[in-house]
């Protein structure tokens, strides 16, 4: 009976470390510091993530296999009357991917061609990491003084990769990577009215007692001395 006890303690805590280790290696993404700021004409978005990639992850983008992530932004308003109004929606696409010849990772964004090139993938991910100056909102769009609500999340993005992909991908609980929705509230600030530019108005000449008299009025003929002064 003791030894079976003992085997059976021995298999539970070989299985809870084997969660412990799977637990540790499982992909996530969790986002903080979500903040809009506004500039001249729009609203700028910036956030931090934290991104943690599984083997399976790993193991793909070293064998070539290219990974599109894509950042998605929503702002809604509530209605009382009807669903809430969906004011915009807005995605940012990265495409990650590593170079066998120049042992490098590329990081791109959106459609452009332009990429950059890092030595390791944490320094990639790190890259991604931090979402800067994403104009994701025209101030037009919005009414001051409004409440609103923003959500933001972070997402593998399966449906850009080859279909033949797809289908594996899918049915594999290691490529289902996105965080939560994270939602905070946002009402957008006043706008400050520039005041009117000055007029200036030229100043009005003061008069003159020794200046020229106008042209056709005749000057002033000296006083003449009266009878009997000077002398």
């Amino acid at each position: 009976m003791r030894c079976c006890e003992k085997l059976f303690r021995a298999i539970f805590c070989s299985a809870a470390l084997l969660l412990t280790a799977l637990a540790t290696q499982a992909a996530e993404i969790s986002i903080r510091n979500p903040q809009l700021e506004a500039n001249e004409d729009s609203y700028a978005l910036s956030a931090d993530m934290n991104i943690n990639f599984n083997t399976r992850l790993e193991e793909a983008v070293n064998r070539g296999i290219v990974l599109f992530f894509a950042a998605d932004f929503e702002l809604t308003r509530s209605r009382w009357y009807w669903l809430d109004e969906q004011v915009v929606r807005r995605s940012k696409i990265f495409r990650l991917s590593y170079h066998a010849l120049t042992r490098q990772y590329r990081l791109s964004t959106g459609a452009s061609a332009l990429h950059q090139s890092y030595a390791s993938l944490d320094e990639a991910l790190s890259v991604m990491s931090h979402v800067r100056n994403w104009q994701v909102l025209e101030k037009d769009e919005v009414k001051p003084g409004q409440a609103y609500l923003a959500s933001l999340r972070m997402r593998l993005d399966l449906s850009l990769m080859p279909k033949t992909f797809q289908v594996s991908a899918l049915a594999n609980r290691d490529w289902n990577l996105s965080s939560d929705w994270l939602r905070w509230d946002f009402m957008p600030s006043e706008l400050k009215q520039e005041p009117p530019p000055a007029i200036s108005t030229p100043a009005t000449p003061s008069a003159n007692p020794h200046s020229t008299p106008a042209s056709g009025t005749p000057p002033a003929s000296p006083a003449t001395p009266a009878a009997g002064e000077g002398k």
